[in-house]
């Protein structure tokens, strides 16, 4: 065997498990679904198989009559374009709260650091059902939040705070918050202080500093936070089910349905991969706007 062809086969051998894993539990998978997604639905569950169908894509802007004819409908639009709204309101609270969050981790000594990097990663070890649950206590109509407001005479009722789009926002915020402060945080790190100090030893003022040198160096931290936030914020299942009651449906909301009660596989299918769709594409402007800054000199 030659040098070239061992060399060959020995990269095969390497990439080959991980191949094969991909082909197994993505590609196969992601096949299935859009296979489902154009067959016939079967009203107690499951597709008749061979009966090629465009419902499913039909149905997100279209809905059937009783006399069989289709009529424009915008239900499942308002939920798709909900589900981004939020996504992109949770990221920007992130943002708000994330970059000043990392920007004092990273200007401590170094011994702080790591104890406060412990500190904002602490939430993962709890379970995220668990801070939903404790979300209900703090923001119900006698919870935490509206008792603090009665008590300071900012408001004589309970406001509602739960069961809306504020309520899965807070949640989404809180839950995805570290996915934004760590990117930033890693981004900040490197930050020279000495760049800090000759920006005013310049004159410059603190928001010129702020936007010429700090926010510069942290830019690849926050498009990161900001794609790690947005993409499972938009696939988001267990916040907008408890913190919305069931009246702030998003995308996964909806593929939970239709997979269950509905029993609508198709349609569920052909939200799955337009789900995915969406990802792709966030994921696609990350790609383009990395290389833009790598083609940079």
């Amino acid at each position: 065997m030659t040098p070239a062809r061992r060399r060959t086969f020995f990269n095969f051998w390497l990439i080959g498990p991980a191949a094969l894993a991909i082909i197994i539990f993505m590609v196969i998978p992601l096949a299935m679904m859009a296979w489902i997604s154009i067959q016939s639905r079967s009203y107690g569950g499951g597709v008749h198989w061979g009966e090629l169908s465009a419902e499913a894509w039909l149905r997100f802007l279209f809905e059937r009559n009783l006399d069989d004819s289709l009529s424009w409908s915008v239900t499942y639009t308002v939920i798709i374009i909900r589900s981004i709204w939020l996504s992109l309101i949770t990221t920007v609270l992130s943002l708000l709260v994330g970059f000043p969050t990392a920007f004092f981790m990273a200007t401590r000594d170094r011994k702080w650091r790591t104890l406060l990097v412990f500190m904002v990663t602490l939430p993962f070890w709890t379970n995220l059902l668990v801070r939903n649950y404790a979300w209900i206590l703090i923001l119900r109509d006698y919870g935490t939040a509206n008792g603090l407001l009665m008590w300071l005479g900012i408001t004589d009722q309970p406001l509602p705070l739960l069961h809306n789009q504020f309520a899965v926002a807070v949640g989404l915020t809180y839950s995805f918050l570290p996915f934004m402060v760590l990117p930033i945080y890693s981004s900040l790190e490197k930050l020279d202080l000495r760049l800090v100090e000759a920006g005013f030893d310049l004159y410059a003022s603190r928001w010129q500093v702020l936007r010429n040198i700090i926010i510069p160096l942290a830019i690849p931290g926050i498009i990161a936070g900001s794609i790690l936030v947005f993409i499972p914020a938009l696939g988001s299942y267990v916040t907008p089910e408890l913190l919305g009651g069931g009246k702030t449906l998003m995308i996964g909301n909806l593929i939970g349905h239709q997979f269950g009660a509905a029993r609508n596989w198709p349609f569920g299918a052909a939200l799955g991969l337009f789900l995915l769709a969406l990802v792709l594409l966030a994921m696609t402007v990350y790609a383009l706007r990395g290389r833009e800054r790598g083609g940079k000199p």
